[in-house]
């Protein structure tokens, strides 16, 4: 969960919020909002291309008392995207043990690579949970991997919305309808692989994918 401008949460506090976040009723459940993979890039203190080399369960502090457990991940950094000014080289990344509270489960020891999203607490640790934006590196589109360098970061002055239903609408000019859900009952589906909500001169935002057309479906939600 982000954590404030200036102070970097620690795990015990990360731990309680992803708690009090889960559902009542749903004990054995994570539950996330919505979040487009631009917005996650914006949103994320650090951003990484890295493979998992090994896998193990810590104690989530050093209090006795405490029972909460964490997974610690051995990584080889390929590349870092965001992050720069927090912390030069990953080696560990950390997530919930307990699946209820977003832990993530990664292939280790694979040639498997990710693309992992997260937050640089308070100590310099890095954690992610499932409510970040977590994909294999081969799942990820052309137009992905290219805005993770320049796309997505000079344009987090645009807000992008989900589309649920029809019919939506934008609040304020720098607002991006997102319709991967209402169109392919899926949230990263083709929008969300190949489209960038890119900010004009004049303050608006609009999709862009380069000197490609909107898909019809597109315009018609958002022009209607």
């Amino acid at each position: 969960m982000p954590g404030s401008p200036r102070t970097a949460p620690s795990w015990a506090l990360l731990l309680r919020l992803l708690a009090l976040l889960r559902p009542p009723g749903l004990s054995e459940a994570c539950s996330c909002a919505p979040v487009h993979p631009q917005q996650h890039v914006c949103r994320s203190a650090l951003v990484i291309r890295a493979k998992i080399s090994s896998e193990k369960v810590v104690p989530a502090s050093a209090d006795p008392a405490d029972t909460q457990k964490m997974l610690q991940y051995g990584i080889k950094q390929i590349k870092m995207f965001k992050g720069f000014e927090k912390v030069k080289d990953v080696q560990y990344i950390y997530t919930p043990f307990d699946s209820s509270l977003c832990g993530v489960k990664l292939e280790a020891n694979s040639q498997k690579q990710y693309l992992l999203t997260g937050q640089v607490l308070s100590d310099g640790k890095v954690f992610i949970h499932l409510c970040n934006y977590i994909e294999p590196w081969e799942d990820l589109s052309v137009l992905q991997r290219e805005s993770l360098n320049h796309h997505y970061h000079l344009n987090c002055g645009c807000q992008i919305t989900t589309c649920y239903a029809v019919p939506c609408t934008i609040s304020a000019p720098n607002e991006c309808l997102w319709t991967d859900w209402l169109l392919e009952r899926k949230l990263y589906g083709y929008q969300a692989q190949h489209y960038v909500c890119m900010k004009h001169v004049d303050g608006t935002c609009s999709w862009y994918r380069g000197h490609l057309p909107l898909r019809k479906e597109f315009v018609d939600i958002i022009q209607p």
